[in-house]
């Protein structure tokens, strides 16, 4: 059976579409967002990178796990 995507994911999904085109000068992106969102919204995105930067963190720590007891 297939699961529906939450509202998080499909946001997730578009964000990671927007920032990977090579195109995007996120520089200006970041300078244009600080003129122009208020600063609740540039709080909600350092939140969205720390969790962000914490599942990667855990991802890694998993992949990078090694099994010593036969070594």
């Amino acid at each position: 059976m297939r699961r529906h995507k939450t509202q998080e994911e499909k946001i997730a999904e578009q964000l990671s579409k927007i920032v990977s085109d090579v195109r995007l000068d996120l520089d200006l992106v970041g300078t244009y967002l600080a003129k122009l969102a208020p600063n609740v919204s540039t709080m909600r995105l350092q939140i969205i990178a720390e969790a962000m930067d914490y599942e990667k963190e855990k991802i890694n720590d998993r992949s990078n796990f090694t099994y010593t007891l036969f070594d």
